[in-house]
């Protein structure tokens, strides 16, 4: 799901960022989110589509042909970005997942505060959102939500966090071996439907998938990135009748 837009042989945006073609963009002010369809005509579809992201889970249908995901990460060294308005962090090449029959390659994964998707009405203090594209194109994002403990720092975090880049722009090379398996919750059942890009220009038709259960995140590592944005998710988007599975 930013000031920038990240350009994988396509325009990615998402619930994951990409480098800025287009006109800038906010979460909050004259180029917040209520104008992003009007700052640009790529950005229509935040204002004109009916399968935007995110949403707010509920009433969802239990679907038992649904399989569970598979998660083949690796750990490796990445890039942190501060684009302005979020941080990115850019993987290598090699972690994928298998999601009901389909392959899709983890390109990058952001950090929102709140959560973008609610459940039941409500937000978590903070996410992780993992995208990914099939060898055909598509767009898979895998949404984990970050609930308060104030005495469980979520791992993962506590090797980023000291790496974050402080400026607009910045980036900074993390040499520890990352693996993002350990943002995965124990309990994996998920939710699923059909949504967009949660950032311009909010192109549509790419496959979301938000835990059910959450993982932990202390109150020190949730004011390190508040420090730097105070708000850095898209309001929840109308659902127009879109059908929610669930896979237990």
């Amino acid at each position: 799901m930013r000031r920038c837009a990240l350009i994988v042989g396509f325009v990615l945006g998402s619930a994951c960022a990409v480098a800025q073609s287009g006109a800038h963009w906010d979460y909050s002010g004259k180029n917040g989110a209520l104008a992003w369809g009007r700052l640009d005509p790529a950005y229509q579809a935040c204002s004109k589509g009916h399968e935007q992201s995110p949403i707010d889970i509920h009433d969802a249908r239990l679907n038992k042909n649904l399989q569970p995901i598979e998660f083949h990460y690796m750990a490796a060294s990445l890039e942190l970005e501060n684009t302005g308005n979020l941080i990115i962090a850019h993987v290598k090449p090699g972690s994928y997942i298998l999601a009901n029959g389909e392959r899709y390659e983890l390109q990058q994964f952001e950090f929102h505060h709140p959560s973008e998707s609610a459940v039941n009405g409500k937000l978590t203090d903070m996410d992780v959102e993992l995208l990914h594209k099939s060898s055909d194109g598509k767009l898979a994002i895998v949404e984990i939500r970050m609930a308060l403990d104030r005495g469980s720092p979520n791992a993962v975090l506590a090797m980023l966090w000291p790496h974050l880049p402080k400026t607009a722009g910045a980036k900074e090379q993390v040499s520890d071996m990352v693996n993002p398996r350990g943002f995965l919750p124990a309990d994996r059942g998920y939710w699923t439907y059909m949504g967009s890009l949660s950032t311009p220009p909010c192109t549509e038709g790419v496959r979301w998938f938000v835990f059910e259960n959450e993982i932990s995140v202390s109150l020190e590592q949730i004011r390190t990135l508040n420090f730097l944005f105070r708000l850095s998710s898209r309001p929840l988007q109308d659902r127009h009748g879109r059908r929610i599975e669930a896979n237990e």
